[in-house]
């Protein structure tokens, strides 16, 4: 929290760094989605692409980065233990967003911008989103941040060692004899001279106490010292080996450096004051020709917002008269379809008064039904017989009933005839 709390910080005090931070929260939400194992769990699952460090931080893709904001906060609010359906790509945008925010806001974070503002899929509002997205998903599986620890560099004292060395022989250079530290100041191909000892042997000589009783003369030959001299030189060389870690020649360099800045300003100076004033006096030739030629382009201006007035007159009452011509033609369509109908049906009624088949079907049918006519004639005149032939036996027995008292048999003949008819 106090992280969160300084990163505010330094973004209300709108440093220069101010247009960075985006990048920089975006790079450490990465190494949280790492710790929280989303390319195996969140990519492989969904099949989707790992992200870069700077995918939400720059707009590519608005539809694609927007799918992907949605997709990895609903599975860090499943990790944090909200149960949250993944979103489809054809959702709600809105709907989403507000659940994803509703969401936020019940772990504790405050959302003090517009929803509309997530609806681009990048920015510094949808890498905050995520970014407490990750830290509460982080708490629920009981991540901590351990303290770093630091690897054991061994050669750190063995520098120090030796810029010490170094800095001593520095400071003592210009003394003819001085005691130098250990043989790794020196090239080990060289041989060395024991200046202890013959330190020791000039005190031990000292303490003799023995005082030449005469000017001691030297019995050595001047051209053999002067051998001896070349042949010992080599031995007396001291190398000094540089450092590039001594401050003493960083501020040399430094020095070198301001030196060749001031040469170099003295002479590019002369050149920009030529350039400036060069781009003074163009730039005060192009406003005295703009002032000239809008002074000569007023009038044909002028016409022409003039003209543009008119043509957008002429296209009102265009659209207007389109539009009558429009109602019109739908009116002449119509009535052309009526009449397509009409014609229609005379036509139909003209075959069928000309058409002589209908005709020759009535007289057919009138025919048949003057057959039908006939036959039924001919079954009624033979029904009437019969029933004269049965009314006449019928009398005929009852007179033979009435005079001699027999059954009638006749009368049930005559009604066996008529049921066979």
């Amino acid at each position: 929290m106090s992280e969160d709390k300084r990163r505010g910080d330094d973004i209300e005090d709108g440093g220069p760094g101010l247009i960075y931070m985006p990048f920089v929260i975006m790079e450490e939400l990465l190494d949280k989605l790492r710790l929280l194992n989303y390319e195996k769990e969140f990519s492989r699952k969904l099949n989707l692409k790992p992200i870069s460090r700077h995918y939400f931080a720059i707009p590519t893709n608005s539809g694609e980065q927007f799918f992907m904001f949605t997709s990895l906060a609903a599975w860090m609010l499943r990790v944090a233990g909200r149960n949250f359906e993944q979103p489809q790509e054809y959702d709600d945008p809105n709907s989403t967003i507000s659940s994803i925010l509703e969401e936020v806001r019940r772990f504790g974070h405050t959302i003090d911008f517009p929803p509309s503002k997530l609806k681009q899929g990048s920015g510094e509002h949808c890498i905050f989103v995520l970014d407490r997205l990750a830290d509460e998903a982080l708490k629920n599986i009981h991540f901590k941040w351990n303290r770093p620890s630091y690897p054991e560099e061994e050669m750190e004292e063995e520098n120090v060692i030796e810029d010490e060395d170094a800095e001593l022989t520095l400071n003592k250079v210009e003394d003819p004899i001085f005691g130098g530290g250990d043989d790794d100041d020196f090239e080990d191909d060289e041989p060395m001279m024991d200046l202890e000892g013959l330190k020791n042997l000039n005190q031990n000589r000292m303490q003799d106490g023995s005082k030449p009783e005469a000017i001691l003369d030297s019995t050595t030959d001047a051209a053999d010292w002067k051998l001896e001299v070349e042949r010992v030189l080599p031995q007396l060389k001291v190398t000094i080996r540089t450092d590039n870690k001594d401050w003493r020649i960083h501020l040399e360099q430094m020095h070198q450096h301001r030196d060749g800045i001031q040469s170099s300003l003295t002479e590019t100076k002369t050149y920009l004051d030529k350039l400036h004033d060069e781009i003074s006096r163009t730039l005060e030739k192009i406003s005295s020709r703009e002032k000239y030629i809008n002074n000569q382009l007023e009038q044909p201006l002028h016409d022409f917002r003039s003209a543009q007035d008119q043509l957008a007159e002429t296209k009102e009452r265009y659209k207007q008269a389109s539009g009558g011509v429009t109602e019109r033609s739908r009116s002449l369509a119509e009535v052309t379809e009526e009449l397509e109908k009409v014609k229609q049906e005379m036509d139909e009624r003209g075959n069928s008064m000309t058409d002589g088949a209908p005709l020759v079907k009535i007289k057919q049918a009138i025919q048949q039904l003057k057959k039908e006519n006939t036959q039924m004639d001919i079954r009624t005149g033979v029904v009437e017989h019969v029933l004269l032939q049965a009314k006449l036996k019928d009398k005929t027995s009852q007179n033979k009933q009435a005079h001699g008292g027999g059954v009638g048999a006749g009368g049930q003949d005559s009604f066996n005839d008529f049921k066979g008819l």
